[in-house]
């Protein structure tokens, strides 16, 4: 396939999928460097083997799962131009990604709670990644729900339809990337002791 083919806005919606998915690309290295090292730390005497992880975070996983099948429908609505349908599921998407988001916070006051810190005379190695890499995934979740402002904003400004929705699609993408990424995430802890 030639990339220079094509017309000026199919060159233009090329460039802009390549370009989320370099990003996501190297979200993706980031992701693999700190469960990489979460697997190198598992062998230091200090590492808790028998941790439970907050229920509150079992909890955000069936809301972020939810969230991407809500965007799916909010995708099919606007491909078929029911423009209220679609407008009624981005909001059910964008509510369920703040419930992620609190949800994570209340996963992180569980923790908290049990006598686990982040950083301190208190804090354990296991836990320190936990909390990090928890808390750069809800960084990469606010990027995505404030890219799903935009789609909002732009689905309100009636930007998107049937034949337009490259921005709906961009945006999807980039959360239905974050759902399979705390999905892995959230396994990984609670598999690997």
């Amino acid at each position: 396939m030639d990339l220079t083919q094509g017309t000026g806005k199919e060159k233009n919606a090329r460039a802009k999928k390549m370009m989320l998915w370099f990003g996501i690309v190297s979200l993706l290295m980031g992701f693999a460097g700190w469960t990489s090292a979460y697997i190198v730390s598992s062998s230091r005497e200090d590492w808790i083997k028998d941790l439970a992880l907050p229920s509150s975070f079992f909890a955000s996983t069936i809301v972020i799962i939810i969230s991407s099948i809500t965007y799916i429908m909010a995708k099919k609505a606007i491909r078929q131009d029911r423009i209220k349908q679609c407008t009624t599921w981005l909001l059910v998407t964008l509510a369920l990604g703040i419930t992620f988001v609190i949800l994570q916070f209340n996963g992180f006051s569980q923790m908290v709670a049990n006598g686990y810190y982040f950083t301190g005379p208190t804090s354990n190695i296991k836990m320190s990644y936990v909390f990090l890499i928890a808390a750069v995934h809800i960084v990469h979740v606010v990027a995505g729900i404030i890219s799903l402002l935009v789609v909002i904003a732009n689905h309100l400004r009636n930007k998107y339809s049937s034949e337009e929705m490259l921005g709906l699609e961009l945006g999807a993408t980039f959360w239905h990337f974050l759902d399979i990424l705390w999905v892995y995430l959230i396994l990984f802890m609670y598999f690997v002791n």
